[in-house]
């Protein structure tokens, strides 16, 4: 680099900070690290070499411990005069905010060179290889360190290493936070300097009321009276936390976590807190090799959000972030109105605030604990950006954390668990959301305007949905002002109808205890496409808002999904999310102790009592808080059998712990049977407008570009609400909607012809034998209909396509065991009565019949996980069904939870594959 860059950024007319600069010290090589509280605190690392400054921004700060490795990201070359800047770059200049020279002193290349020219000719060879090592003398830093160049992080990313020597220490030197020049610390120079570098030159810094605009969370974190600290990542190692990461493509379609609401804040180890952003929700897709952009919540591109998208551009990665876009105002809080009439930058400051990382460079990191892709984040982030900034995180008490954003006019907290994973496009309970303010999305229904007024409307009408249908919410007068009116004007007169969008009739005047009747204008009414936002006081009985008041409109999610948003209690809610996670934890433990083919402790509630009376054929019942009808439920499902539908829903009440392990947060192909097994049966992906309004959903767009909502399971309520549809047996997709592209495990399905059930068993000894002599764990289940499905774990650490490869390579070998009664060929009639070694199933959107899935098989027989000592000659798949498998699990437990557990490392399983059996 060259100094070059460094002008390019600055205006000299407006910053006196030095152009250039001559060395100080004919001898020695100097080396300085500055603090700087710009858009983010950070730290410059500066070295003289080649007549000028190399420099690095790190982010947390040098470090003397040498198992601690920082990144430490290139920026341009500085003159050789910023070696005793210190003081403050004024708000708007390029890395506006406050300096201070931490360290200083001399260096020298670890090889033992003598004078300063052939050392630094050392150093700058050593520079353009990417390796630099050397050590420093100054008064904090002492001993050697390394400057070494990273792959797959961006070309001007590099890590900062102390070496192992009589300096290194584990305590965290940044604490001594002083000048060295000065001995002032950043707060006390941003407070106390009288001088400023501005107007091209120094001068005394303006006694101001005003202060410049807040960075909201770390005012919160004052107001908290230092209670509240950042949380800790500092301690997680960046490079080992990327190499247990799944790798994939891009996923595709992904859309934001969404967080639940409740009704106040709370106190809980475990949790952290994050100030609730008031803005647009938005994802950042960057190609390094192509480009960035915006995504909203409803996959519309933000692109008027220019300064955000080429910021974006110029990073040098390849990631899909999550964040908030909004506009600050001069204290530091998000204004949701500027945010709606936001055009260019004279219109407000516009802010990005990331906080969280879905994917990185070839990484998928959503499985990965929320406090883990935190620490990503702050290592892989760039600081030399006003617009784009990490949102802080906090560890603190909920509730004084939630009283200082109550005191700051904020609009709320967010609570995450610090373990969660990231489940996309779904409302999660690890992570709760505590309003300030209470808020709602609703539905502009249509106007209307008073007689004599001058206004383009007198107030709107309200609506919500509910099971589908549009409901009446009230009206909304106060919030926009005349130039608003009129924008809004302009939207609405497309829409404007004849017909009312409610179903029902409406009296938009009608009285309540809080109103009394009056004579009101006649509605305008509105095609139900547009969406504002309001406060509100309350809502009443019937569903109406109020004391509304409208604080701005919304286009970044669609009028369909607007429902009304009701708080959960919060103790049971952080209840539940707790017991969520230590279930999380022990299947977890359990998996890395249980070898293959061991029984594991059986599940707890086997004993559940069923749920439905057999005799009534319509009834109603709660599940996991939500309300299902079931209706038909006397019917004959398996007329030969006499079972009936409601045997079928009592079995799924009671397995449904056992089998939502396998089910949650994956799309599911309804297979439905509403006659019986003998009537009529047809699939179903696409659940739009059919699901409930509580139900998950997941948006897949195939490559002919048609999108489905399929349903994501998510808990006994959504497994069941399937079964009252018909559905007899359970079909999952083999991978989750966090990584959509990656399944968890790989299915060999043996499909047997014309052959006995001892065929399938031989057939599937075969695949075990071969995969144990590569260590390859393996779990075998019956299909409940013909053949046999063995998994292998993946953990989600590799594509669809390489599993089926894997698959493939598995069932040759099979073939080549048993060749006379088994065949690869996918037609049927190529087969000639052989039995199939299906490898194929191993595909985006597949689906095969879920552990203890029931099957529409005459005798009700369920798809029932074995231990490998029962796979033997006299094996059956009537020996297992919908009587005795309840009383089979009260014994055996779970014996496919290895499936969910550690994955097998597939290159060096190949590679070991290709010795053996070559």
């Amino acid at each position: 680099m060259s100094l070059k860059e460094y002008v390019k950024k600055r205006d000299f007319t407006k910053t006196a900070e030095p152009k250039a600069g001559k060395s100080r010290d004919k001898d020695h090589l100097i080396f300085v690290v500055q603090k700087h509280d710009a858009s983010r605190l950070h730290y410059d690392f500066r070295l003289e070499m080649d007549d000028v400054l190399k420099s690095w921004a790190v982010p947390k700060g040098p470090m003397l411990d040498p198992k601690v490795k920082h990144l430490a990201m290139m920026v341009e070359d500085h003159p050789l005069d910023y070696l005793n800047f210190e003081g403050i770059i004024p708000k708007g200049e390029y890395g506006g905010g406050t300096v201070i020279v931490w360290d200083e002193g001399t260096y020298e290349p670890i090889e033992k060179i003598k004078g300063k020219k052939a050392q630094e000719k050392h150093l700058l060879k050593q520079l353009a290889s990417g390796q630099l090592k050397i050590r420093l003398h100054g008064e904090k830093l002492n001993g050697e360190f390394a400057m070494v160049k990273t792959h797959g992080m961006g070309e001007n990313a590099w890590l900062m290493i102390k070496h192992d020597d009589e300096f290194a220490s584990s305590k965290d030197v940044t604490k001594q936070d002083k000048s060295v020049l000065s001995g002032k610390t950043i707060e006390t120079m941003a407070s106390t300097s009288e001088k400023v570098w501005q107007h091209g030159h120094e001068e005394n810094l303006e006694k101001k009321s005003q202060k410049p605009i807040k960075k909201a969370v770390e005012e919160t974190g004052e107001k908290l009276n230092n209670q509240v600290e950042s949380a800790e990542t500092k301690t997680l190692n960046v490079a080992a936390i990327l190499k247990t990461a799944a790798k994939s493509k891009v996923p595709a379609g992904i859309k934001p976590m969404k967080a639940t609401l409740v009704d106040e804040p709370f106190d809980d180890p475990g949790w952290l807190y994050e100030v609730k952003w008031d803005g647009y929700r938005a994802i950042a897709i960057l190609d390094k090799k192509e480009s960035a952009q915006l995504i909203s919540r409803n996959n519309l591109p933000f692109d008027k959000y220019y300064p955000i998208n080429e910021a974006l551009k110029s990073w040098d990665m390849s990631a899909v972030l999550d964040g908030e876009l909004l506009v600050l105002n001069d204290k530091g809080i998000s204004d949701f109105g500027a945010m709606q009439n936001w055009r260019s930058e004279a219109d407000g400051n516009l802010v990005y605030y990331i906080f969280d990382v879905l994917w990185y460079e070839g990484k998928n990191l959503m499985n990965l604990p929320l406090r883990e892709r935190q620490a990503v984040l702050r290592d892989i982030l760039p600081t030399d950006n006003d617009h784009i900034r990490q949102s802080s995180v906090f560890e603190a008490s909920g509730i004084e954390f939630f009283a200082a954003a109550e005191r700051m006019g904020l609009e709320g907290i967010i609570a995450k668990k610090a373990d969660s994973t990231y489940t996309s496009d779904l409302r999660s309970k690890e992570w709760l959301k505590i309003k300030v303010q209470r808020r709602q999305e609703v539905v502009i229904a249509g106007f209307t305007k008073n007689e004599g007024t001058s206004k383009s409307f007198s107030a709107l009408i309200l609506g919500i949905y509910k099971n589908h249908v549009l409901q009446f919410a009230g009206k909304v007068g106060t919030g926009f002002s005349d130039k608003m009116q009129k924008e809004m004007m302009t939207q609405f007169k497309p829409l404007i109808t004849d017909k009312s969008p409610f179903d029902h009739e409406v009296d938009v005047d009608k009285p309540s205890r809080f109103r009394p009747k009056r004579m009101g204008a006649k509605p305008t009414w509105l095609k139900p496409e547009l969406i504002c936002e309001v406060n509100f006081a309350e809502v009443t009985g019937d569903g109406v808002f109020r004391q509304a008041s409208f604080k701005g409109m919304r286009s970044d999610k669609k009028a369909k999904d607007i429902v009304l948003e009701t708080p959960l209690d919060t103790e049971e809610t952080v209840a539940e999310a707790d017991k969520n996670q230590r279930q999380k934890s022990t299947r977890k433990t359990d998996t890395k102790s249980q070898k293959p083919g061991l029984a594991l402790a059986p599940i707890k509630n086997t004993d559940r009592k069923t749920l439905l009376n057999p005799t009534e054929d319509t009834q109603v019942k709660t599940v996991c808080g939500h309300q299902l009808k079931f209706n038909h439920v006397t019917k004959l499902y398996w007329p030969e059998d006499k079972i009936t539908k409601g045997q079928m829903l009592n079995y799924y009440y009671r397995v449904g712990e056992l089998m939502i392990p396998y089910l949650k947060d994956r799309p599911m192909s309804l297979n439905r049977f509403p006659g019986g097994i003998h009537g009529q049966s047809f699939y179903q992906k696409n659940v739009t407008d059919k699901a409930p309004d509580w139900a998950k959903t997941f948006a897949h767009t195939t490559d002919d570009g048609k999108e489905t909502n399929y349903l994501v399971g998510t808990d006994e309520a959504s497994l069941l609400w399937m079964n009252s549809l018909g559905c007899i047996e359970i079909n999952p997709w083999f991978s989750r909607v966090q990584s959509p592209d990656n399944p968890d495990y790989c299915v060999i399905d043996l499909d047997p012809d014309k052959h006995t059930y001892d065929q399938v068993v031989q057939a599937a000894l075969e695949v075990k034998k071969i995969l144990d002599a590569v260590d390859v764990p393996c779990y075998p289940k019956t299909s409940g209909s013909t053949g046999m499905h063995i998994y292998i774990p993946l953990e989600a650490k590799y594509t669809y396509h390489q599993s089926q490869m894997f698959a493939n390579m598995i069932v040759k070998l099979v073939h080549q065991q048993v060749p006379d009664f088994t065949s690869l060929e996918r037609s049927i009639a190529a087969r000639e009565g052989k039995m199939y070694l299906d490898f194929l199933q191993n595909r985006p959107g597949a689906t095969i019949a879920g552990p203890y899935s029931l099957r529409p098989k005459p005798g009700a027989t369920v798809s029932m996980p074995l231990n490998w000592d029962e796979v033997k000659p006299g094996l059956t798949i009537q020996h297992f069904n919908i009587h005795n498998a309840m009383d089979r699990l009260k014994e055996t437990g779970d014996l496919f939870k290895g499936v969910l557990g550690k994955g097998i490392d597939l290159e060096k399983t190949i590679k070991k594959a290709h010795r053996i059996f070559k």
